[in-house]
């Protein structure tokens, strides 16, 4: 089901068919339910030239539009706020204008004078299934034209002044992606590594971590699974690039500082979700995904979606084994003017042999052995275990302002032995052990109200939100000191038997408190247009409380406790100076709790250090040519930096040590410029600097873990002649780091290449798709990243098959 633009004017033309090609040609057999476009939905779309609300409404309801945009011309729009069918939605917009919508007789509309135009008739109208949350993307389905951006809510990322990519459920499910930094790596502005001392995944944007402790969900904190996050039951994955302090609020975990990612979940669609999913690895892994969603009751208010997953077995490295279980349930009601959804989750992920990180202790780094290869003790286990829930209600006091509340609590519940290896030039070295668990809980809320109206000819969006994070973490620790470290060998593991432990923090059986967290903060902003909305000037401030208590691990003795008020405020501005591209410029600011030291191997385990501020500047243009999409931005983040510093007796502290200075350029393409043909590319190009560092010891060094470049090219090309085929290929390109602040080790730079296909066809009348990708063709061998601030080393993932066949029935 592809669209074509109408033929007036057709280098003006508007078309608006996204959501029908998001999913052409896999789903163009796929019987659409006609009943979607007679269900009322929620809208909230800002005051604007009467084309450029139309154009957002239609992709939004997922109705393909297209029009010559001329006819429009200085015809302004108070933009549309409320619950509407579409058929509503396009009467209440086009009402005064002189024109209405006329069928174009292959499922699509154009705009034709009142006189001549027919009476518009929505309730036959053939929509895809993908309307709601996937209706408004860049043709080909992968990355969304909107993203919730925090206090200021959901926004066309080319009417704000950041930088800004939304992933959608196709590109997760095209890719086979099963977690979310599946998923971030395809920005050029990402890359990824594990946690310390335990197997979580590290996201470095613009040069600087984000733990997934720190991911929001649907706006809120606090809520998601701690370490790694599948991807079964998510609609978008939003990355924001920058720091975020104004737009999402201080992270709980004190991260994301060059960039923040928020969650969408899925939800029941109008027509109803029905279908499985059988997958497979090459090496062992096997599970299967069930995504069942229905709406029902009048006008389709209530509906239901359900995501039940489960995989296991042996991975791409010898003798490691991971297995995930996930139950999903969302539940939504849309009413006229009131929308509540809810979100319940439990998430079990349990690795053996877990291939550990390595700590250069040389002076050189030794070379990455076989990317299969594991050098983990056969004792190393870690299992996490996240229960979670979450609702959001919207309520619309009139045809301008809107209410909204939010609120979710998780229980975290993780335990494991992990094994770490500490190496010289030659790779041989010796092997650290440390036993942990970790219970946290945490509870999330946020209220607040957005609206527009004018003075004069100035249009105004504003928003006043207030949020709170409270959390509470208990831990424990077993771990043996470094003379006790038995031999190891990176190229020739030794198997050890599990040692005895050495020293030890509070009771590993019920583990004391060693933290709390209170975070709570009011924000207001105006977004003000100008010139027909062609100018936008956003102004915003946010007033931060962050309490901080901690204690020792060891001793139980408090060592942290403080209570601090900061304001951080934001400017950013857009200038739309022709119809397709965006000017944009900010400076924010990015606010996080201090980092804590490590449990083991520092002089200082769990010191809690004082909150970090940093400021950002950048600017860029965004072009946005209907079917595809481009970015160009540079920027500058000044961040206190941290880092583990040997002492000349040989011991370790952990400190906060100087000023990191990262500079950037990014370019990042995406959408469909040819039919047939979608990308998702970009480069990133950063230059990193430390200053004001510990008796001047490290300064005009690089950071540690900030290659100077990164690549992505990925493509994905519909087959000639043979309808629902399709290859895909994508290219990781990362340069060189440092590995520590000396500047004295370091990593090569690395290349991957990724290569997939996948054919969908109709049997039965029931839809098949079956998927093919290969990670890492070459089996290359690669040290993929440097810890920022605990100077270790994540080696990359081996070649892995995957292989999948999805039934919609």
């Amino acid at each position: 089901m592809t669209f074509t633009p109408h033929p007036i004017r057709p280098l003006k033309a508007l078309s608006l068919a996204i959501a029908l090609a998001a999913i052409a040609p896999l789903h163009s057999a796929v019987a659409a339910d006609t009943g979607s476009a007679s269900a009322a939905r929620g809208y909230s779309i800002a005051p604007g030239p009467l084309g450029n609300v139309l154009a957002q409404f239609a992709a939004m309801s997922g109705v393909p539009l297209s029009f010559d945009s001329t006819l429009l011309n200085g015809q302004q729009s108070a933009g549309l706020q409320g619950s509407f069918t579409a058929q509503s939605g396009f009467m209440q917009l086009l009402q005064g204008s002189g024109y209405t919508l006329q069928s174009t007789g292959a499922n699509g509309y154009t705009l034709v004078p009142e006189a001549t135009g027919d009476a518009l008739q929505l309730g036959a109208t053939t929509i895809s299934g993908d309307s709601g949350a996937q209706a408004d993307t860049y043709a080909g389905g992968q990355v969304a034209r909107s993203a919730r951006l925090g206090v200021l809510g959901n926004r066309s990322i080319n009417d704000v002044p950041f930088s800004v990519v939304s992933y959608t459920a196709k590109t997760i499910a095209d890719q086979q992606a099963r977690t979310v930094g599946d998923v971030l790596l395809n920005d050029a502005s990402v890359r990824q590594s594990s946690g310390f001392g335990n197997f979580s995944q590290v996201f470095t944007i613009r040069g600087l971590p984000l733990n997934t402790d720190d991911i929001a969900f649907n706006g809120l904190y606090g809520v998601l699974p701690r370490q790694i996050i599948t991807t079964e039951a998510l609609e978008r994955v939003e990355l924001f690039k920058g720091p975020n302090a104004f737009v999402n609020g201080v992270s709980p975990a004190g991260s994301g500082i060059g960039g923040s990612v928020n969650l969408v979940p899925k939800r029941a669609e109008d027509t109803p979700t029905r279908s499985i999913t059988l997958d497979t690895t090459t090496d062992g892994q096997r599970g299967g995904h069930l995504d069942l969603g229905q709406r029902f009751g009048e006008d389709n208010r209530f509906g239901a979606r359900v995501n039940l997953a489960r995989h296991g077995g042996d991975t791409a490295i010898e003798d490691e084994f991971k297995s995930s279980q996930l139950v999903a349930v969302a539940l939504d009601y849309r009413g006229d003017r009131l929308r509540v959804s809810t979100d319940f989750g439990y998430q079990k992920e349990r690795i053996n042999n877990g291939r550990s990180v390595v700590y250069p202790n040389g002076s050189k780094v030794p070379q990455a052995p076989s990317a299969r290869h594991n050098y983990a003790q056969d004792w190393s286990w870690s299992e996490l275990e996240d229960t979670y829930g979450m609702f959001n209600a919207e309520y619309d006091l009139n045809e301008s302002w809107t209410a909204y509340v939010g609120g979710g609590a998780k229980h975290t519940r993780e335990n494991g032995q992990y094994s770490s290896l500490y190496v010289g030039n030659d790779g041989s070295g010796r092997v650290g052990f440390l036993y942990s668990p970790h219970d946290e809980d945490n509870k999330s809320a946020m209220a607040g109200l957005n609206g527009h109206f004018n003075t004069g000819p100035v249009t105004h969006q504003v928003n006043v939100g207030l949020s709170g994070t409270w959390g509470e973490q208990r831990s424990a620790f077993e771990a043996i000191t470094q003379a006790n470290r038995q031999p190891g060998n990176l190229y020739n593991p030794v198997q050890i038997p599990r040692p005895s432990v050495t020293y030890f923090g509070s009771d590993i059986h019920d583990p004391r408190i060693v933290g709390k967290n209170r975070i709570k903060s009011a924000a207001v902003s105006d977004t003000l247009g100008f010139i027909d909305d062609r100018v936008l000037l956003t102004l915003g401030v946010r007033r931060q409380t962050i309490e901080v208590d901690g204690w020792n691990t060891t001793t139980g003795v408090r060592n942290a406790s403080y209570a601090e008020t900061i304001t951080t405020p934001v400017y950013g501005l857009v200038v739309k100076p022709w119809q397709h591209v965006s000017f944009y410029a900010n400076r924010i600011e990015g606010l996080a709790q201090g980092p804590t030291a490590p449990l083991t191997n520092v002089t200082n385990p769990g010191e809690v250090f004082a909150p970090n501020r940093s400021k950002q500047t950048e600017a860029g243009v965004k072009l946005d040519w209907d079917a595809f999409g481009a970015t160009l931005g540079v920027y500058r983040i000044e961040q206190p930096s941290s880092a583990t510093n040997t002492n000349a007796n040989g011991t370790s502290t952990f400190s906060v040590d100087g000023e990191q200075i990262n500079k950037g350029v990014e370019l990042n393409v995406f959408g469909e410029p040819l039919d047939g043909l979608r990308l998702l590319a970009g480069a990133t190009w950063m230059n990193t600097e430390l200053n004001n560092t510990s008796n001047g010891l490290s300064d005009g060094n690089r950071a540690a873990g900030v290659p100077r470049f990164q690549y992505n090219v990925g493509a994905d090309w519909d087959v000639p002649g043979l309808q629902g085929a399709a290859v895909n290929a994508r290219l990781l390109r990362t340069g060189g780091e440092y590995v520590n602040a000396s500047n004295t080790l370091s990593i090569p730079a690395w290349t991957r290449v990724d290569l997939g296909a996948r054919y969908g066809f109709k049997a039965d009348d029931k839809y098949i798709t079956l998927r093919a990708n290969v990670e890492n063709v070459a089996n290359k061998a690669y040290w993929a990243s440097a810890s920022t601030a605990n100077n270790y080393l994540t080696q990359g993932e081996p070649r892995t098959v995957k292989l999948s066949a999805t039934l919609d029935f």
